[in-house]
């Protein structure tokens, strides 16, 4: 795909965003579970090859896997094994959890339809789920400490410095 294919592409979709902003707020979700054995997440992804692609409302054909569900899915998977750490460090016993995360985006931004519209998420909301008997001022020691340690977790909410550089390789 060239330039002027992807603009093609895109031109009715910019349009739409810059006729009714409301149809470019889109909630991205991605989902994970924890059981009661071993130290892991199991996230949703459905789909056993992980190729990134546009997202249908920038134009994408919705078979590859979209960046932002990717994070989700990132924090999703990170934020399960840190809580199932976690529970397991502190010997809270867990039966079965359930963590989902989703955040909310506006394509405008993205597509450069308005530049007021932010690019990237405005807001993610991250859930935990779980079946336990531990008594609850131990869950929120628990859900503490996971949001503590939970790499993906502080990284998103820290805005880290980040830098991007181009290189050329011929």
């Amino acid at each position: 795909m060239d330039s002027m294919e992807l603009r093609a592409m895109q031109a009715p979709i910019k349009e739409r965003y810059r006729a009714d902003p409301k149809t470019a707020l889109i909630t991205l979700k991605a989902k994970g579970s924890i059981d009661g054995e071993g130290i892991a997440c199991k996230v949703e992804t459905g789909r056993a090859l992980a190729t990134a692609g546009l997202h249908p409302a920038t134009g994408g054909s919705g078979l590859e896997l979209c960046s932002g569900d990717m994070l989700l899915e990132a924090l999703v998977a990170c934020a399960g094994v840190t809580l199932k750490s976690v529970a397991t460090a502190i010997d809270l016993p867990l039966k079965a959890g359930q963590v989902s995360a989703e955040g909310d985006l506006d394509f405008r931004g993205t597509l450069g339809v308005d530049r007021e519209a932010p690019v990237g998420f405005a807001e993610i909301r991250l859930r935990f789920d779980v079946d336990s008997e531990a008594p609850q001022e131990r869950l929120d020691q628990l859900l503490k400490l996971t949001e503590r340690y939970c790499v993906v977790y502080q990284t998103i909410k820290n805005g880290p410095k980040t830098t991007a550089s181009l290189h050329r390789v011929a």
